[in-house]
This record gives structure tokens, C-alpha cells and sequence, in this order.
């Protein structure tokens, strides 16, 4: 990886990360409430995330040549079959319990929410899993 992508990718995660801290997702209990319907703010930034991403993935192949730090726009089709769909379901059951997912986690490890090491080995150790005995199709 080149070191201007490498700038920009490390440039992304820090703001990715600023954002997770600024609207409170990186707090399991901020999440929990909005999983159990108490306090719906958190919809907003979910919202608000999907708009901005639909918005780069249906207008960036339009409008520009080619990507910025790439030679060409990729496509990556995918049909969801049953793996997906299990999947899905343990990343959300998973989410639920603990209140966070990937992003947030590391993002709250770098407010100082210590107790996030705890999710983030299941994660690490889910992923282990499934790359060790479930990843060969």
C-alpha cells in the first residue's frame, strides 16, 4: 500500500472513529438503550451514515473517472444465501448483548472504555472461529 493510501486510510478510521465517539456509540449502554427502544437518537446516526454511503456509492462511479487513489471502480456482487443470514443473526444477537460491534469497540478503547477488551476478544475469537473451521466454500 502506497503511503499517501496509507494516510488516507488511517486519515478515514480517525474521522470514522471521531464519529463513533462524538454521537455516543461507542457507549454500550447508549446502544443498549436504543436496541431495547428507550432512547431512538441513535437512529439518527445510523440514518445519517446509510444516506452519506448510498449517496458515495450511487454518485462517486457517475461522477468521477476514476476512483482517487484507485485505477478503477470495482463491483462486488453478492447474493446472501443461508451463511449470510446466520451470520447476520449472530452478529446482531452478539451486538445486542454486549452493545457494541467492531468499529465502536476499538473506537471506545481509544476514549479510555477499558471494559471493551472484553467484547472485543469475542470478536476476535468469533472471527477465529469462523475463519478456522467455517470459511472454505
Amino acid at each position: 500500500m502506497r503511503a499517501v493510501s496509507l494516510g488516507v486510510v488511517l486519515g478515514c478510521g480517525a474521522l470514522f472513529g471521531l464519529g463513533l465517539a462524538v454521537s455516543g456509540m461507542v457507549k454500550p449502554e447508549v446502544v443498549l438503550d436504543f436496541l431495547l427502544f428507550r432512547d431512538l437518537g441513535l437512529l439518527l446516526v445510523l440514518g445519517g451514515a446509510v444516506a452519506v454511503a448510498l449517496a458515495f456509492y450511487q454518485l462517486a462511479p457517475r461522477l468521477l473517472q476514476k476512483p482517487l487513489l484507485e485505477p478503477e471502480f470495482g463491483r462486488h456482487p453478492s447474493r446472501p444465501g443461508a451463511r449470510t443470514w446466520i451470520g447476520a443473526a449472530l452478529f446482531g444477537a452478539g451486538w445486542g448483548l454486549c452493545g457494541v460491534c467492531p468499529g465502536p469497540a476499538i473506537a471506545g478503547l481509544g476514549v479510555g472504555n477499558m471494559p471493551l477488551l472484553i467484547a472485543l476478544a469475542g470478536i476476535f475469537i468469533g472471527a477465529y472461529v469462523q475463519g478456522r473451521w467455517f470459511s472454505g466454500d
